[in-house]
């Protein structure tokens, strides 16, 4: 079985920024890598960790692939010693977002995070648990996405969070901004989409379970 990674331990993350990005990564694809390098410029971040999710609460489960395999191919997508890839959610038995930024702010204490997150899913936030505390909590970088900039932007999330905007010119300051401080970014389009990738692959060539998972090698790691 790939073990998962553990790199989240003791003393080197203190007075650094970081960017989290949560999702499936069914699978990960060049877009996450995208978005992830232009986070680091953009919000002078000093790691991005990749926070692969066990399951996604608003997604079915049917068609997710094993987790082991999704960190698997997640290491061989980053490629970049800045790029953390991890699935920490399973350790600290969190389900969802704003339960686990809570942890990971008791965990790491003087560690400053930036949640990371695509257009589309400002335009729904709202569905997600207890979502007014992601933003009070941690500051959020939004990335445009094809097609979903003017909903988002137009959300209930945006509009009752309006006034703590901070300008995109003013981005890199974002993590040293006093919660809720948010931003949106408008990075170069990236075409990449894991539903297209599984629609064009067929969902079917994802293992789904732990023995096909350890017969699933998406390549080997490159070293942390």
């Amino acid at each position: 079985m790939f073990p998962v990674p553990r790199p989240l331990r003791g003393r080197p993350w203190v007075g650094l920024t970081v960017g989290l990005l949560g999702g499936s990564f069914n699978p990960a694809h060049d877009g996450h890598r995208h978005i992830s390098l232009y986070a680091l410029r953009a919000l002078h971040l000093d790691a991005v960790w990749w926070l692969v999710s066990p399951q996604n609460p608003l997604k079915p489960s049917r068609g997710m692939a094993a987790l082991d395999w999704r960190l698997a191919a997640a290491h061989k997508v980053a490629r970049h010693p800045r790029l953390v890839i991890t699935a920490i959610e399973q350790e600290l038995g969190t389900r969802y977002t704003a339960d686990t930024l809570a942890a990971l702010h008791r965990r790491f204490p003087r560690t400053r995070f930036v949640w990371l997150m695509g257009a589309d899913n400002l335009a729904q936030i709202a569905r997600w648990q207890r979502w007014q505390r992601l933003f009070d909590s941690t500051a959020i970088a939004v990335f445009a996405r094809p097609t979903y900039s003017l909903k988002a932007l137009g959300s209930r999330a945006a509009q009752r969070y309006r006034r703590r905007r901070i300008v995109a010119a003013r981005a890199a300051t974002l993590a040293a901004q006093s919660p809720p401080a948010w931003s949106f970014l408008r990075n170069r389009l990236h075409p990449a989409s894991a539903t297209e990738i599984r629609r064009r692959t067929g969902a079917g060539s994802l293992p789904t379970d732990d023995r096909q998972a350890q017969h699933a090698d998406p390549g080997p790691n490159p070293p942390q």
